[in-house]
């Protein structure tokens, strides 16, 4: 790997949806980051994961849907309000959505999983080495029976949203990007 790979990985960091502004990736820079999720290791190549975008017009449909959300999850009229308007901060949100095959004769469902996290962190590695920023976002609302719905198609399961857009300049950031700090407990030499 070069050096300017390593340092893109190393300077990637979530922004959240506050942090974010227009524009977000165009159709062709979608792409080259589902081309990158797609080099996720993925054993017998079943691609279980799907990326869902929601952008322009349909922000406004998830906005709805999450003040059902809150309003079935027994929140007052301020908390659906909050959620309604947090679905609308990111100039595009992208529904990261699994498709694990619980049978299937060779690959086993933790093998799968495996492969979702790899295409996600891929996409957001994309996303950050084409200027953009993003945030992984789940919770309660990614088990909400009425968003699972509407994003996901029998046998799916939805593991949250992406906020992706342009991140505002650097002194607007409320925390500088974190630094990892775990590589001695992470990393460890198994010996028998």
């Amino acid at each position: 790997m070069n050096d300017e790979g390593l340092k893109l990985l190393l300077t990637r960091s979530s922004v959240g949806p506050k942090h974010l502004m227009a524009p977000g990736p165009d159709e062709d820079q979608l792409r080259l980051m589902v081309e990158a999720a797609l080099h996720a290791p993925d054993h017998a190549a079943l691609v279980p994961f799907r990326f869902k975008v929601v952008r322009g017009e349909a922000r406004q449909a998830m906005s709805a849907l999450f003040g059902e959300s809150a309003r079935r999850a027994g929140k007052d009229e301020a908390g659906v309000a909050m959620d309604e308007e947090r679905a609308l901060l990111p100039p595009m949100t992208v529904a990261v959505v699994a498709r694990i095959d619980m049978g299937h004769p060779q690959v086993p469902a933790h093998e799968q999983w495996a492969c979702v996290g790899g295409a996600l962190t891929n996409f957001l590695n994309a996303a950050h080495g084409l200027g953009f920023g993003g945030k992984m976002l789940s919770g309660a609302k990614a088990r909400d029976p009425g968003l699972v719905a509407a994003f996901c198609e029998p046998g799916e399961t939805l593991l949250g949203w992406i906020a992706l857009g342009t991140p505002r300049p650097s002194g607007t950031l409320a925390k500088p990007p974190r630094q990892k700090e775990g590589a001695a407990d992470a990393l460890q030499f198994w010996a028998r």
